[in-house]
């Protein structure tokens, strides 16, 4: 039992974090209670997409600059394409746009050998040309039965919203994680040479695990128009975020560890303070200060820990 309490505490502290401000949520604010629960849900939702695919990513020992412009694409393109199909049809090929931006991502990592921060930093004003192409204002249409699954609460206490990420990004990940593909993530993260060497095909696992994050992606493009019910073309601020949560939810800069739960929880807890300052009726712009600050601080901490753990 203290083996495993001491392989999960920074998990266990990030919960404990999360209660202490749901907490003092409720003291500046007494009426919060299901419904608010339900809102920093839905809120955190495709911020919880965007983390997921960034975490991936970030284990295999890269990192992506391109997701919210990827969410973007597979949010217009949802949005147009349930305009003339039913909704199964369009989220299954958006899914598969998903899924191909991001093996093409990973490919272009792989055959250039240009760094990934480059790669990904070209392919994000790609991505946002093609959003703009497809919808140049803001459009489309979302079917009713989609926005549904986000909305109230089947299990009390529990917003379908948060039962909808769960589902997700479990069918994504537990599979893969589980097998020998979750294992060659991780070695490619750890030491791309010693798991060459071991026999893993590292571009085959690179290009999968920048796969993988497209579709965590596309999820996140469909959670958007979910909740907003139209296609927005311009991507919006989960780059910043998404890295922060991954490094405060214990994944290493440098790759090789880490896991989904922890910068999941860690999303939920940059919203929730958002929710706090703004409760407290600071100034909007003061908000924004302070979560660019703790954004940066956490990052900044990640770099420095990743440096110290290279130099041992």
């Amino acid at each position: 039992m203290s083996r495993l309490l001491r392989k999960n505490a920074w998990m266990l502290g990030l919960l404990a974090l999360l209660c202490v401000l749901l907490v003092i949520t409720k003291l500046i604010q007494p009426t919060f209670g299901a419904n608010g629960l339900e809102s920093l849900a839905r809120a955190a939702l495709p911020f919880a997409f965007a983390t997921a695919a960034m975490a991936i990513v970030v284990i295999v020992g890269g990192i992506d600059l391109s997701i919210a412009s990827m969410m973007a694409v597979c949010g217009v393109t949802a949005a147009v394409l349930m305009q003339s199909m039913g909704p199964v049809p369009a989220v299954l090929i958006t899914l598969i746009v998903g899924l191909a931006m991001g093996a093409l991502n990973g490919a272009l990592i792989v055959l250039t050998r240009v760094p990934d921060i480059v790669v990904t930093l070209a392919m994000l004003f790609v991505w946002e040309g093609v959003a703009l192409l497809i919808l140049t204002s803001p459009g489309g249409t979302v079917a009713t039965s989609l926005r549904t699954l986000i909305s109230g609460a089947m299990i009390p206490g529990v917003p379908n919203a948060l039962i909808f990420m769960g589902v997700a990004v479990a069918l994504v990940w537990v599979p893969i994680r589980r097998a020998k593909l979750g294992l060659s993530i991780y070695a490619v993260g750890s030491d791309e040479l010693a798991a060459f060497r071991s026999g893993v095909n590292v571009a085959r696992t690179k290009i999968i695990a920048y796969g993988l994050a497209g579709v965590l992606s596309a999820m996140g493009g469909l959670s958007l128009i979910m909740l907003t019910g139209i296609g927005e073309p311009v991507p919006g601020p989960y780059l910043l975020a998404s890295v922060a949560a991954v490094v405060l939810g214990g994944v290493v800069l440098g790759g090789g560890r880490g896991g989904l739960l922890g910068p999941i929880i860690a999303v939920f807890i940059l919203r929730i303070i958002r929710t706090i300052l703004t409760l407290a009726a600071v100034d909007p712009n003061v908000t924004t200060i302070v979560e660019g600050v703790i954004m940066v601080a956490v990052v900044m901490l990640g770099a420095v820990l990743t440096y110290r753990g290279a130099q041992r």
